[in-house]
């Protein structure tokens, strides 16, 4: 099974690297096709297209960060490596998409539209999507075993939709000559973009505030845990995230005392962090084993003192 995750993270890799390769290819190609044509859709889906690509290079980052092992200054390693890049990404997202919806209006309120190159633009747009529809292609097979994968096939997909809206703008001017066409498209694209930007800061502010991650139900792994024979309740259950997919989990289990004299706390220990695992994807799981009389002595003393 190690041999598999191992040839499994070099594919993810390999994968990674050639459709880095493609968006950044492409993203140079967009630019000097904004440039060129004055296409402001082309501008704000070469902004979106930086996006994925620093997306792409996180999730990449990330396959080669969550191997190095953890160390005496950094005992989760550097997984967080990955929120942080999460944040900057969101944040040009945002700035992205402003500057986009600020020209879009501008040129919509404007007397005169401006002048695009329907044509090239058209052929810039093509181009896009079929790096995208490669890239595609290439992580689909590696995107339903790796949540990283999963991610970065996602915004191949979104970007995809992208080209797509540039090109209809494309073929719209071209048929119609209706230019402000490209500023719709543009505010298609940015309308895209800000979701996304708010979904990547919102899991920022998550993972950072050390809040429930959003999939995990809290009382259902209360319920799970107190399950096995000898487990009388549950309580001081803490679930946050190192990052996305990197679940943490700590508890305080009281058991029948009689189980810790039988001497079965390591079968219980086994039991529960393997019913995490299975269940609920938890990584890392601490379980403190307080007897059951000790717990009621504790609970006795706090309402003395209060």
């Amino acid at each position: 099974m190690g041999h598999d995750h191992a040839s499994a993270s070099t594919s993810n890799r390999s994968r990674l690297s050639i459709v880095i390769g493609l968006v950044a290819a492409v993203l140079v190609v967009e630019i000097v096709g904004a440039w060129f044509t004055g296409s402001l859709a082309l501008l704000a889906d070469a902004g979106h297209m930086f996006s994925d690509l620093a997306g792409l290079i996180i999730a990449l980052t990330a396959t080669v960060v969550a191997a190095r092992p953890a160390t005496d200054r950094q005992t989760f390693g550097y997984q967080r490596a990955e929120v942080f890049g999460a944040l900057l990404n969101g944040l040009i997202l945002i700035v992205v998409a402003g500057f986009v919806v600020v020209g879009a209006v501008n040129r919509l309120t404007s007397g005169a539209p401006a002048e695009v190159l329907a044509g090239p633009m058209l052929v810039v747009a093509v181009v896009g999507l079929l790096a995208n529809i490669v890239g595609i292609l290439l992580l689909r097979p590696a995107a339903a075993g790796s949540i990283n994968m999963r991610g970065a096939y996602l915004e191949v997909l979104g970007d995809a939709l992208g080209s797509v809206a540039v090109i209809a703008a494309a073929v719209v001017i071209l048929l119609t000559g209706f230019a402000q066409a490209d500023a719709i498209a543009s505010l298609v694209i940015a309308a895209m973009i800000i979701p996304r930007a708010f979904g990547l800061l919102r899991d920022v502010v998550r993972v950072f505030s050390e809040s429930v991650p959003a999939d995990t139900d809290v009382r259902a792994i209360r319920e799970h845990l107190e399950g096995p024979s000898g487990v009388v309740a549950v309580h001081d259950v803490h679930v946050w995230a190192i990052t996305s997919g990197s679940h943490v989990f700590s508890a305080h289990i009281v058991v029948e005392p009689e189980l810790l004299a039988a001497g079965r706390s390591g079968a219980l220990l086994r039991e529960l962090s393997g019913c995490l695992s299975d269940h609920f994807d938890v990584e890392h799981s601490t379980f403190q084993l307080e007897p059951a009389d000790h717990a009621a002595d504790a609970e006795h003393e706090h309402h003395s003192h209060r």
